[in-house]
């Protein structure tokens, strides 16, 4: 059910796509967490104050059946293209520092349409979608500004003397600190700094609350009682969550913040297998898996005036969504050469209208998947997901050697979320048609797919 309160009409946004002058644009703030567990905001009800981010969520549109990938690299690739990483063989796992590929040179990304269409883009955080070759990094794939890591690596406390790895558009920078902090000072730095004759697209990717836990003992000491893991945990979400409230407090003082639609969600579900950390209540399992709390994350928007205050959407949406939406708002043009699996998702968050899609899909890596329908939704093969920090099953299954005789049948799991959430009660024995319509839809998914790319000379677009 969604939640549709009285708004004023919003058939005025249509003449964004109309070529506006680019003061009369939106600005754009963009901000990922990484592994956040769904459970883990306020207004989720969990005991881990994230009062800044509450607040944006209580005067915008609370997401609450918002997709993203299991894992890292795929969601960004997602966000960043509007496309499913089954498109271009990025699918299966995340990129590590000593990686030799990237996303495929060949996509069009985010920031370069809204380049095209005259906005300052800027890039502040975890990169991660390439990093071996510089034709991969931020400045060469639509960003006018960057910084902090291309990669995930090193501790979240950043010194020179470890190898100063923060770059600032794409050279070394003698920042020390805090990389929440850091991230955070970047933001709003940029935001005072702007170019005014622009509208400002501003992706700010934070790396907490990610392993390895810490973060300065002054937001951690308040979760003591949480135990040693969690407690860290909730510090780093804190710790965010006042960056936060930096950040939006230095678009207000900028006077535009009532031409800002700000973004909020986070790239996969919240880590559970490693001790008490991320809690993704109500949701099945966590990071890595083809479950909800894989899948199903923490997500919203705000832009006061347009988005009404109060909103609950709980239509099926994705993080591929946010390519042709915002590039509509933007009055720019989506690439007609390669067709977008994301859908505009404006009249769902401004008007509580229902979801443009008739399935989404969740993944599909070898013989693991997962799709979703209305309320329904089929895993193949789920179970085999651990929720491993950083890749999903099938990337480990693929090191093993591969088992002697016939193999396994695959395990089909149907839920409807509607009534069970939670995902405890598998109903294909019961809905064998419904478990052949999704079947077949998710078969051609996984026949479309480009196998994962995992070294250069797979990919023509990616050898250099």
């Amino acid at each position: 059910m969604t939640v549709r309160p009285h708004i004023l009409p919003v058939a005025l946004l249509s003449l964004l796509g109309g070529g506006l002058m680019a003061a009369e644009k939106p600005n754009i703030l963009l901000i990922l967490a990484d592994d956040l567990g769904y459970g883990d905001v306020g207004y989720h009800g969990t005991e881990i104050k994230t009062p800044h981010i509450d607040r944006l969520a209580a005067g915008g549109a609370r997401l609450e059946a918002f997709y993203a990938l299991p894992v890292c690299t795929p969601t960004r690739c997602a966000l960043l293209t509007g496309r499913y990483p089954i498109r271009y063989g990025r699918q299966f796992n995340v990129l590590r520092p000593a990686s030799r590929v990237g996303l495929s040179l060949d996509e069009r990304l985010l920031p370069e349409a809204l380049r095209e269409a005259g906005y300052a883009t800027a890039h502040c955080g975890k990169w991660h979608v390439g990093e071996f070759d510089r034709a991969y990094w931020p400045m060469q794939r639509g960003f006018d500004h960057t910084y902090g890591l291309r990669a995930d690596s090193g501790q979240h406390a950043h010194r020179l003397s470890g190898g100063g790895d923060f770059q600032r558009d794409e050279k070394p920078c003698a920042d020390e600190g805090w990389r929440t902090d850091l991230l955070t000072r970047e933001a709003v730095r940029l935001i005072e700094r702007r170019d005014a004759s622009k509208p400002l697209f501003l992706y700010l990717a934070y790396h907490a609350p990610h392993t390895p836990l810490e973060c300065p003992p002054q937001y951690s000491k308040p979760h003591e009682h949480l135990g040693p893991t969690r407690g860290v945990y909730a510090g780093m979400i804190a710790e965010m969550d006042e960056g936060i409230g930096r950040v939006v407090a230095a678009v207000e003082k900028a006077g535009i913040r009532d031409n800002t639609l700000i973004i909020f969600a986070s790239d996969n579900g919240g880590l559970t297998v490693k001790g008490d950390i991320a809690r993704n209540t109500p949701l099945r399992a966590g990071k890595g898996s083809l479950y909800e709390g894989g899948v199903r994350v923490v997500a919203l928007a705000n832009w006061p005036g347009r988005i009404p205050a109060g909103l609950v959407v709980n239509e099926p949406l994705h993080m591929v969504d946010w390519f042709p939406t915002l590039v509509r708002l933007a009055g720019a043009k989506p690439d007609a050469a390669k067709p977008l699996d994301g859908r505009d998702i404006w009249p769902a968050i401004a008007e509580g209208r229902p979801s443009p899609h008739e399935h989404l899909l969740l993944n599909a890596v070898g013989r693991e998947g997962a799709i979703r329908a209305g309320p329904w939704k089929l895993v193949r093969n789920g179970q085999s997901d651990t929720g491993d920090e950083d890749e999903p099953s099938a990337a480990k299954s693929r090191r093993e050697k591969p088992r002697r005789g016939r193999a396994a049948p695959d395990q089909l799991e149907l839920f409807n979320l509607a009534d069970d959430p939670s995902e405890t009660t598998n109903l294909a024995t019961e809905q064998p048609e419904k478990v052949r319509e999704l079947t077949a839809i998710l078969d051609r998914f996984a026949k479309e797919a480009v196998p994962p790319i995992l070294k250069p000379e797979q990919d023509k677009n990616n050898a250099r």
